[in-house]
């Protein structure tokens, strides 16, 4: 492995603060940088419909995910170190059979709910997943510039360049991206202080997407539970089908808008209540199962989120600085 020269990685230090501080100001650096003139895409997911295939191990979108994905599965080095200087780390390597949550092994999951409504017990099934935001927070304060809004509207976390800190996580509504240790740059850096692993979530299928094919959890998807279009065509079809059914639509304005819209005959108040009980009940503290707050705002809307950014902004140049040089050393050379 080439030596990364001091020039270089000065030269690479300034041009990652530049990044690191356009990133946190709302400037991401990968926005829009894949498969220019594409219509904004977006996804209806009609709970009315979804059963979460009752009666089969794994529900389809939940095996076509894990199918098409495997590949790109974690593959965590060994033996894994804490994240310095704590004494714990991330590690689902040992589970990756786990499919009623999401993990780095896990990118969709069912949430299956028992609610009440005027009297009548209903069940209801949720598919779960990235919600894909118009205005990622998890991309305007990651420090690293590893996530990336293709012009498609579809988000996707690059592992090249994540150092697993977490912050992806931290400031999204639903905790949708999780974490593996002993994986990612870091490694080739200082594993014993630096960094924590990688994150990883649905990315849409946006290679899939690309070619002009559904992602693989709406082609499996039996029940036609899950419509996959034109972000705009998705927005109307939502609305028209909430008046047919007298229910009601998720994820037009939660974090400020997203690509994907839940239709449901049940209040989603009561759904994420019943999320949150049951989780409750089986005293399940672990992240990866999120509710679903009604309304809740974009983070980067709020005092606490400008807060939160100007204590970044601080490290943001070193830490992508970081990031650049894992990079360079893991490719084996200067570049």
């Amino acid at each position: 492995m080439a030596a990364l020269s001091r020039r270089s990685f000065l030269r690479r230090s300034v041009t990652a603060g530049a990044v690191g501080a356009g990133l946190l100001y709302g400037l991401p650096a990968r926005a829009g940088s894949a498969g220019a003139g594409t219509v904004p895409l977006g996804s209806v997911i009609d709970l009315t419909r979804c059963d979460g295939c009752r009666g089969e191990e794994v529900p389809r979108c939940v095996a076509a995910c894990r199918a098409r994905n495997v590949g790109r599965f974690p593959e965590p080095r060994q033996p894994i170190m804490d994240y310095w200087p704590q004494k714990k780390h991330e590690d689902w390597s040992r589970q990756r059979g786990v499919i009623n949550r999401l993990t780095p092994y896990n990118w969709t999951y069912v949430e299956t709910v028992t609610v009440e409504v005027d009297g009548e017990t209903q069940e209801v099934s949720v598919p779960r997943r990235c919600m894909h935001c118009e205005n990622p927070t998890c991309m305007n304060l990651c420090p690293f510039s590893a996530i990336e809004q293709h012009a498609s509207g579809l988000v996707e976390i690059h592992q090249s360049s994540c150092m697993g800190g977490a912050k992806c996580r931290d400031v999204c509504p639903w905790g949708i991206p999780q974490r593996q240790a002993g994986v990612g740059p870091y490694l080739s850096i200082a594993p014993q202080y630096v960094g924590g692993g990688a994150m990883y979530k649905c990315d849409g299928c946006a290679d899939l997407v690309e070619a002009g094919e559904p992602p693989a959890c709406a082609a499996a998807c039996p029940r036609g539970a899950i419509t996959f279009g034109p972000r705009e065509e998705m927005r109307a079809l939502a609305h028209r089908r909430a008046e047919e059914i007298g229910g009601y639509i998720y994820g037009e304005t939660e974090n400020g808008g997203t690509s994907t819209y839940y239709v449901s005959k049940v209040p989603f108040e009561l759904i994420d209540a019943a999320i949150r009980k049951r989780k409750a009940e089986e005293n399940d503290t672990r992240p990866g199962r999120p509710g679903m707050p009604v309304g809740v705002g974009n983070m980067l809307d709020t005092p606490a989120g400008l807060a939160l950014s100007m204590l970044i902004a601080p490290v943001a140049g070193v830490a992508a600085a970081v990031a650049g040089a894992a990079r360079v050393m893991t490719k084996g050379g200067d570049a």
